[in-house]
């Protein structure tokens, strides 16, 4: 429980961190930084434990395929953080657990969604439309442009998720699924950067390089496989209730260390939100 609690907390930190660093590095060139050495630290990490992250075992269309997705979550969660706050992208990119009860409904076997979870569903979308209409009525709609970039990357997240549970990479070391997704977006997030002409290094600071330092071997590295062995160690059912954490320390934190304002809108997207997981979460009871 503590363990989850701290990476709840190291998750929520997250997009503050990019924001922070974004005053320095360009977004997706940040990213390509993060996966590059994270993917370096994974293999360093398999190769002392004796995991083989190149055997032939059948997961490499899918390796890629979630590679790709995977890359294309985090380019969109970078990019678009320079137009949003940490606090609105944080409730935008946690509607992905809602995504993928969604789509294992309808594609994975054995999960179909009970009434209960339906209304979380509900909650989630109702959250959206309270987060949205929000930046509808501001003068920014730059504001608006971020929102959809984190929201399609919740849609990415998802589907990454499902292409792991709906394949082999579900049989396999998750050191591997994990170094899959970044190496390949270390391979890809460069060549997006410079398709958008960023300029990449802008300003290097002490705080900047902290910041990418944390998204590197904190999160990406460290709390991915963290989150990996408690998932192999206990029953998911417990650990995926504790996600609603997530996205209250991600507002807390742009608030608090920030100094994003949280208005009535985000704060009643954020209870829906929150409630919605909660819901989806929650284990039938006991017939």
């Amino acid at each position: 429980m503590a363990l989850m609690v701290v990476l709840c907390a190291s998750w929520g930190l997250q997009q503050v961190a990019i924001k922070v660093a974004n005053a320095g590095i360009s977004p997706v060139w940040q990213a390509s930084l993060r996966s590059i050495g994270a993917a370096l630290l994974v293999w360093g990490w398999a190769a002392a434990k004796g995991i083989r992250l190149f055997e032939r075992d059948g997961t490499l269309r899918a390796g890629l395929l979630s590679a790709a997705l995977f890359a294309g979550e985090f380019a969109f969660i970078y990019w678009g953080l320079g137009y949003t706050t940490a606090s609105r992208g944080v409730v935008f990119l946690y509607t992905a657990p809602f995504m993928i009860a969604l789509g294992a409904h309808w594609l994975l076997p054995g999960e179909r969604l009970r009434p209960l979870q339906w209304l979380g569903l509900a909650c989630a979308f109702a959250g959206i439309l309270a987060a949205f209409g929000e930046s509808l009525g501001m003068q920014a709609k730059s504001q608006l442009l971020g929102d959809g970039m984190l929201l399609l990357a919740a849609v990415l997240w998802a589907a990454t998720t499902l292409v792991i549970k709906g394949s082999r990479l579900a049989k396999v070391s998750p050191a591997k699924t994990l170094f899959y997704q970044l190496a390949g977006s270390a391979v890809v997030l460069p060549f997006v950067s410079l398709a958008l002409g960023e300029p990449g290094v802008i300003a290097l600071s002490p705080l900047v390089l902290a910041s990418v330092a944390y998204q590197t071997v904190l999160v990406a590295f460290a709390s991915y496989l963290a989150w990996f062995w408690l998932v192999a160690s206990y029953p998911a059912g417990r650990l995926a209730a504790f996600s609603f954490l997530t996205p209250l320390f991600g507002v807390m934190a742009g608030a608090l260390l920030l100094g994003e304002r949280v208005s009535t809108y985000l704060a009643l997207a954020l209870t829906l939100v929150v409630l919605g997981i909660w819901l989806v979460n929650r284990p039938p009871r006991a017939s």
